[in-house]
């Protein structure tokens, strides 16, 4: 069966088709893909040759007129403007247009919340994941105010922040409910800075219930290990970084923002460390072990794309991009999905290196040099599972009696 070519965009775009098929390249879409979005824009460069228009007219409001167009011919095809919207990166990377993009109305809680994670960010200096916690926990509290009909912060009072602290927490765990108090702290702090509210209400935050150092950590055993990251098909290149990802949080106990922030700068091959960015912008060395160093070599070797892209772990489609945290956390489900395991969380695998550490007999102070901890006392709620140090401590059950 002959292969099926693709025809030349012709019109006002031709120029482009050439720098759009090789950017597409880059970014790892297959060729099947490649066609349809060329094809796409072959499409929207006809329909403005027909209405003399040239790439400078190319604006939303123009792309929102030619696919309104577009589908009322049916068809399966109905493309939106995501559809297009690589082919618009693309000529906004390219400075061939500056796009007038037409001004989405946006709510004042919208704009509260987009005025707070400005103020996060280069006022107060935190992190990518600090920030969209906080801003997640201010946009819950503006829609719980929306909800009872209060659209305006001005009137807030602090019966009204108790009364969301009352009805929320109780729905959370004790870690999750105290981050939430936090944020909101720092919201309200906020709102009064920024003049939102006529007094500050942050000392009206109630505190969550719970007491540090109560919880057991809850680590995976050895043979839930091997079984997780047996469940890697090595064979693919998928595997091959999900394993890699796995070694990584198991055996280094690292968080899946930092697993998602490495670079290929970050590997010191010749040293044997790996730079690790932790909370608070702080930059640690941490040895680089045989086996971990192996896991991510042969991901590097035989799995990872192709790519301009300086993150170490990449999408496994297009566009070929860095992997978030969320999609690290994925990868550890479905691991646990693969294996028969309950799924769980990242974090439930720094829990695992970190008793794993002490059953090989390593002190508290290691741990926490391992883990990160700028405290020791972060670190102590680990030795509740070293039990052969428990046991001994433990006094001998007397063999009598004394009356």
């Amino acid at each position: 069966m002959a292969k099926r070519r693709s025809i030349p965009v012709s019109g006002p775009l031709a120029e482009h088709e050439n720098g759009y098929r090789a950017w597409l390249v880059e970014l790892g879409y297959k060729p099947k893909s490649m066609g349809v979005l060329v094809g796409l824009v072959g499409r929207l460069s006809i329909w403005m040759d027909h209405r003399g228009l040239d790439v400078g007219d190319l604006c939303g409001a123009v792309v929102e007129e030619f696919l309104t167009d577009l589908r009322a011919g049916g068809g399966w095809f109905q493309p939106t403007v995501a559809t297009l919207g690589s082919f618009l990166d693309y000529l906004r990377d390219a400075g061939a247009v500056g796009f007038e993009v037409p001004p989405v109305p946006v709510t004042a809680s919208e704009e509260t919340i987009k005025a707070f994670g400005h103020f996060l960010e280069f006022e107060r200096g935190l992190t990518p994941g600090a920030i969209r916690t906080y801003v997640w926990v201010s946009t819950a509290f503006l829609s719980w105010l929306q909800d009872r009909g209060r659209c305006e912060l001005a009137g807030l009072t602090a019966g009204d922040v108790v009364a969301f602290a009352t009805e929320v927490c109780p729905t959370y765990s004790v870690g999750r409910a105290k981050l939430t108090m936090t944020g909101l702290r720092s919201f309200l702090g906020f709102a009064h800075v920024a003049g939102l509210v006529p007094v500050g209400l942050a000392g009206a935050v109630p505190s969550a219930a719970g007491w540090t150092g109560t919880a057991l950590p809850k680590g995976l055993s050895p043979e839930e290990v091997q079984r997780l990251l047996g469940s890697c098909d090595r064979r693919r290149s998928r595997g091959r970084r999900d394993h890699a990802i796995l070694v990584l949080l198991v055996r280094l106990g690292l968080r899946a923002g930092e697993v998602a922030a490495l670079t290929l700068d970050d590997l010191g091959w010749r040293a044997g460390e790996i730079l690790i960015g932790g909370k608070g912008g702080h930059v640690e060395r941490l040895p680089l072990p045989s086996d971990v160093g192996d896991a991510v070599a042969g991901y590097l070797k035989r799995g990872r794309p192709q790519s301009a892209q300086r993150a170490v772990f990449l999408r496994a489609h297009a566009p070929i991009r860095g992997l978030q945290p969320s999609g690290v956390a994925q990868v550890v489900r479905d691991a646990c999905i693969r294996a028969g395991i309950e799924p769980v969380g990242p974090h439930r695998l720094r829990h695992t290196a970190a008793t794993e550490l002490l059953r090989a007999g390593a002190s508290l102070p290691e741990v926490a040099q391992v883990l990160r901890h700028h405290s020791i006392s972060t670190t102590a709620i680990y030795a509740k599972v070293d039990h052969l140090a428990l046991r001994e401590l433990a006094l001998p059950w007397p063999s009598k009696v004394v009356a």
